[in-house]
């Protein structure tokens, strides 16, 4: 790799581990320290702006996946390169983990919070916010996360007129937080998931599995679509 090749690595990788750590900090921020000013609406909203933001600050550098699911829905429509995908997913989880750091420190500040208040963990069953089945919460996800990669490749694609992606991925994000919320908390981000519940511990990481399996099924049910809408000559390759 030249010099200039891999510095641009670098930028990229750079790019998505401080994107997933601003996911991280804001989204589950705003359910943990603003949660009871703002309601599931503001939740669903912090995670929605964070991201609209986050597509026109690094989306010129890294493509602004800053999920997991995402860049294998990338992998799989050949946006992105291999050795590009599995360097994403290690620096997003790491961004994640230290965004829930930070947010773990400063909500310690927080007077009576402690980590058994959660910090933005996602679950099933009784760790469900509203105590939807495993079944349920498993098909919520595939499906949300199938809806959200959609639209992110749809208006990431050629046939779109570009300028308008990050309202349309934003956007897309809010309206899966709404529905996803009382569901599982929303996870439709193997990543987002994996910080905070390093942190919570206990159930949290006993119920993570559902998390990676449920986000990364959808994606892949979503890049498969995209493709065969689309037309593209990928399924015939």
């Amino acid at each position: 790799m030249s010099g200039i090749g891999k510095q641009d690595s670098i930028r990229k990788y750079s790019a998505e581990f401080l994107g997933t750590l601003a996911l991280v900090f804001f989204g589950c921020g705003g359910a943990v320290i603003a949660g009871a000013y703002i309601g599931f609406l503001g939740i669903a909203l912090a995670f929605g702006m964070v991201l609209l933001v986050l597509v026109y600050a690094i989306g010129p550098i890294s493509g602004c996946h800053v999920n997991p699911a995402v860049t294998v829905s990338m992998y799989l429509t050949k946006k992105i390169s291999s050795k590009d995908a599995l360097a994403y997913i290690g620096v997003q989880c790491a961004g994640a983990i230290a965004g829930a750091a930070l947010l773990y420190m400063i909500a310690s500040g927080m007077p009576g919070w402690e980590i058994a208040d959660g910090l933005g963990q996602n679950g099933f069953e009784d760790a469900s916010p509203a105590g939807f089945t495993l079944m349920a919460c498993f098909i919520a996800e595939v499906f949300l996360t199938f809806f959200f990669v959609y639209v992110i490749l749809e208006v990431t694609s050629k046939n779109v007129n570009k300028g308008f992606e990050g309202l349309a991925i934003g956007f897309a994000l809010f309206l899966v937080h709404i529905v996803g919320i009382p569901i599982t908390g929303t996870s439709v981000n193997p990543a987002r998931s994996l910080g905070p519940a390093l942190f919570a511990g206990g159930t949290a990481i006993e119920q993570l599995w559902l998390f990676w399996a449920a986000p990364l099924l959808g994606a892949i049910i979503a890049a498969f679509v995209w493709m065969y809408l689309a037309n593209t000559k990928l399924l015939k390759e």
